[in-house]
């Protein structure tokens, strides 16, 4: 049964089978998180506002605000360690359950939609090989495949989550082999003179000012880092708790490298403008193309696949995970913590996959795009994020969790930084997609009083209905704005 409402926060009265995960596949599942569509469409999401100057000033941005982000990760791991649920346990433990709510909810949603934009993704790229799947990966054709895939990695996570993190150490490394061929081809091909033509965009390119420009890679670097919180996430069935903050810096050190060669090398095969006309999805495919012939661009669409598919697998663990544990807790419903005889969160998966199969229907009809579908995955999960860095300041600030004479000065530069960064991404994500998300979070309102009286549990408190007038309230602009055409999706 889940918890009672008046459990500690971290804490259940039964508990999941830990112990199962180690070191390599801690890092896997934070390596395979981050590693998936994303680093095939960099070279054309990067170029498409900014010159390579301001790709450079983005990626240095965000490494330093994801390598914050990164420690904090790492800190809260060891300075909390009955907090074993991620970004849910860290908002709920530092601004009450209402906020704890929004960034289980917030995750939950990020995690699912993105995983609806991999599918996308993956029947995209297979277009090369069978055309009815069209280059959106959003046909009938493509829906059918999408769902096949779906329901597979469904029956996979039921049978346990041991079996599926073996799978996902295999896909991960499997997937990095084209990359890495990627990037020697593309260091052989790399050509000054492209790379530093018009270097910061504001002579012959009309990129507009170099703020602007760093502001358009944002919501892109973002969406390439999400899942360096894999390993605290899955804290509670880590086999040592060390080994949680190890497998977090490792994976992003890695990926950060990964994505700094493939964006900057890519920029020095085609120039800015000939990268920005490449088709969003899989444009890594036609830079290697270019340096190779066709077989380069067969070779990054296998990997791609092999990478969506392990990316597909890895987020259905996250998104299931983080109801699971918010529901033990009182702050999602019971359904979502049910568990199976195999210890798989068997509640919140049935329902995170149907919520992605519906998705998946309304792409066919919609024409959703993997750029729209990405944009609002990123947009969604910015909440857990900001409240992850904001928890790790308040600790710092109030010494809870630091004895008498330990230093603090630290933890709280790392704190801060990533709580400005958190901030700066919200700016970045501009007001259109802030706005549909609030429609998402609103919506989420009724299934916590749900959750809350199911318990007998008073829902709110006096700042809590504030914030959610709020949200509703952003929810019904943003309803009106999209009615009347003035903001959307694509």
């Amino acid at each position: 049964m889940p918890a009672d409402i008046t459990t500690p926060i971290g804490s259940a009265q039964k508990k999941t089978s830990s112990g199962s995960l180690g070191l390599l596949s801690l890092t896997a599942l934070v390596v395979g998180s981050m590693i998936g569509g994303g680093v095939f469409s960099l070279p054309q999401n990067m170029a498409r506002g900014a010159s390579a100057g301001a790709v450079t000033i983005g990626w240095l941005v965000t490494g330093v605000g994801m390598l914050a982000l990164a420690f904090v990760y790492r800190n809260l791991s060891t300075r909390k360690p009955a907090l074993d649920a991620g970004p849910y346990s860290y908002a709920r433990a530092g601004f009450g359950n209402f906020v704890g709510f929004n960034s289980a909810w917030g995750y939950w949603l990020s995690a699912w939609l993105g995983n609806v934009s991999y599918a996308v993704l993956i029947f995209g790229a297979l277009s090369y090989f069978y055309a009815p799947f069209g280059d959106e990966g959003n046909t009938w054709q493509a829906i059918v495949g999408a769902s096949i895939c779906l329901w597979l990695v469904h029956a996979l996570v039921l049978a346990g989550i041991r079996q599926a993190a073996i799978v996902n150490v295999i896909t991960t490394i499997a997937k990095l082999g084209p990359i890495f061929l990627f990037i020697v081809l593309a260091f052989v091909a790399f050509n000054m003179p492209t790379f530093t033509l018009d270097f910061w965009g504001n002579e012959t390119l009309g990129l507009g000012s170099i703020t602007e420009q760093v502001r358009s890679t944002m919501l892109v670097t973002l969406w390439v880092f999400i899942g360096i919180e894999g390993a605290s996430v899955g804290s509670g069935r880590a086999r040592r708790r060390s080994d949680i903050g190890t497998a977090t810096i490792l994976g992003f050190l890695s990926v950060l490298c990964v994505y700094l060669l493939v964006s900057l090398l890519s920029l020095g095969v085609f120039s800015q403008p000939e990268l920005a006309a490449l088709p969003d999805a899989a444009s890594m495919a036609n830079v290697l193309e270019s340096i190779v012939g066709p077989w380069g661009s067969v070779v990054v669409r296998v990997g791609l696949v092999i990478s969506v598919a392990g990316a597909f697998l890895s987020w259905t663990l996250l998104a299931a995970e983080i109801p699971f544990r918010a529901a033990q807790e009182g702050i999602l419903p019971d359904v979502f913590a049910v568990e199976n005889q195999n210890g798989s969160p068997a509640g919140a998966l049935w329902i995170t996959n149907i919520c992605i199969q519906v998705f998946l229907v309304i792409t066919l009809y919609s024409n959703s795009t993997y750029l729209a579908l990405f944009y609002i995955a990123s947009t969604a999960i910015l909440v857990p994020y900001v409240f992850s860095g904001a928890y790790a300041l308040k600790l710092a600030m109030t010494g809870e969790s630091y004895g008498p004479r330990e230093r603090r000065g630290g933890d709280l530069a790392i704190g801060a930084l990533a709580t400005v960064y958190g901030i700066w991404l919200v700016y970045a994500a501009g007001p259109a997609y802030l706005l549909m998300c609030a429609i998402l979070y609103a919506a989420g309102i009724p299934i916590y009083l749900w959750a809350r009286g199911s318990h007998g549990a008073r829902a709110f408190t006096a700042t809590e209905i504030l914030i959610a007038l709020g949200l509703v309230g952003a929810a019904i602009l943003a309803a009106y704005l999209m009615w009347t055409g003035v903001i959307s999706a694509l």
